[in-house]
């Protein structure tokens, strides 16, 4: 492995959390099946995972956003999965970020029947994180797809909330379609060329479930090479062949997506030193019809619309995480700019466009109000509404996979809003207020 990543723009040293370490605490190879080695403490810890999903490029490991994975964790265990290489991630995670774990474990899954090995599940159903390393995605699916280990990973995130990420092939594989890579990469210049060629494996065949990347593709190494040509004919071909308007999330090297439990989509990066991006990107909403013109065997893709056929949401990542985008609606975020991508004919264009009319058809209630007290909330929690008159007021609470959960509420003197959180249970929530066509959203802790 090179010590640098070298583009036209920079040079950028590769930091530690992708380096292959020299020492580790403990390694295991009773079987060939797969290798571990564990940093930390080997007595298991419970803990209450705040759950989230990071997603990074590749490249090296954004520092910041990685602080944001672990603290997920909350202090309990983090696992690596991986198909190649060592232990790079143990002491990078552990003791470089100062972020407290009580372990973490790498795995190396040398083959298929790691998927089934009884310490590997183990290690699984005790973790509070799991990190999936770069490496060949189709390792990935071929290896853990339908099996034990992916059974066991679903029920984590569905039972016990735990926070999940990965780099690389670890991003690509995490949306409910993906590019398996089952024969070997595929350039854009190549994918729009024959949008069903050998090469172009766009896969929706159940995987890695996540309630924010429902519908939703996800791409890496966005800037090397420019690969939006490929993922605007992936989502061409899930249209198509499914009919299903897929949304999809990128990221440059270098970049993160740290997705909270309330949806709010964070990206991090190295901004504005380099140039670091992440992309919101769906099918225009306001089409008639937005079915791709051209989509078929050996032709070149046509997918226009007048040069409108999708929207973008671009950000800049900083280190401080600050931009966002809103996945609840996929209508608005912060500290970005929107775009139009087409494709005529196998060649890709973009335009800067303004705020799309149907993006941002849903007005939102003004960031001072409602506020939330007390929050953290112990039974009841009031909510200010900064409006004159109710005449429509809907209420929904999410939990942290993404459930809606009922509750009872009441209009208090004074524009208030009265919520009983009393019957629910520990941990984060999503409540989704629209007052009179408005709607805002809140992030509320239950004690």
């Amino acid at each position: 492995m090179n010590n640098f990543n070298i583009n036209v723009l920079h040079i950028r040293p590769v930091r530690a959390g992708i380096l292959a370490s020299l020492l580790f605490v403990f390694t295991d190879t009773y079987a060939q099946d797969y290798t571990s080695y564990l940093t930390g403490n080997s007595s298991d810890v419970l803990a209450n995972s705040k759950g989230g999903v990071c997603l990074m490029g590749g490249a090296s490991e954004d520092d910041e956003a990685m602080k944001w994975f672990l603290d997920r964790a909350n202090g309990g265990d983090v696992l690596v999965l991986r198909a190649t290489g060592a232990d790079g991630y143990n002491n990078y995670m552990f003791s470089s970020l100062g972020v407290t774990v009580n372990s973490v474990e790498t795995i190396v899954c040398n083959s298929a029947s790691a998927s089934n090995d009884p310490y590997v599940l183990q290690k699984i159903n005790q973790a509070e994180a799991i990190w999936f390393a770069g490496g060949d995605q189709w390792d990935y699916v071929s290896f853990w797809r339908s099996t034990a280990l992916n059974l066991a990973i679903q029920e984590a995130l569905d039972q016990r909330n735990i926070a999940i990420g990965g780099t690389s092939a670890g991003m690509a594989i995490q949306g409910a379609y993906y590019f398996s890579a089952q024969n070997g990469t595929v350039t854009s210049a190549t994918a729009m060329n024959n949008p069903y060629g050998a090469n172009v494996t766009v896969d929706g065949a159940p995987f890695i479930t996540n309630t924010y990347l429902s519908e939703t593709i996800t791409d890496t190494h966005f800037d090397n090479p420019d690969r939006k040509g490929r993922l605007t004919t992936f989502l061409a071909r899930i249209y198509t062949d499914s009919g299903v308007q897929a949304k999809a999330i990128a990221c440059d090297e270098y970049t993160a997506v740290c997705i909270g439990p309330d949806g709010i989509a964070k990206v991090y990066g190295g901004y504005p030193t380099y140039d670091d991006n992440a992309y919101f990107i769906q099918t225009n909403c306001d089409l008639g019809n937005p079915l791709p013109e051209t989509c078929v065997q050996n032709t070149p893709l046509t997918w226009s619309a007048g040069g409108q056929a999708l929207l973008v949401y671009q950000i800049k990542g900083e280190s401080s995480g600050s931009r966002y985008f809103d996945l609840n609606t996929w209508a608005t975020g912060s500290g970005g700019t929107w775009f139009a991508w087409e494709v005529s004919a196998g060649v890709f264009s973009e335009q800067s466009i303004s705020n799309p009319v149907c993006a941002g058809s849903v007005e939102q209630l003004n960031d001072a109000s409602p506020n939330a007290y007390p929050n953290p909330v112990l039974n009841y929690v009031t909510v200010e509404l900064d409006e004159n008159e109710i005449n429509e007021l809907k209420i929904q609470l999410l939990d942290a996979l993404g459930r809606s959960v009922e509750v009872r509420s009441m209009i208090l003197p004074n524009k208030r809003l009265g919520i009983d959180l009393s019957p629910c249970d520990h941990g984060m929530y999503s409540l989704h207020i629209e007052v009179n066509g408005k709607i805002k959203y809140l992030t509320l802790t239950k004690q």
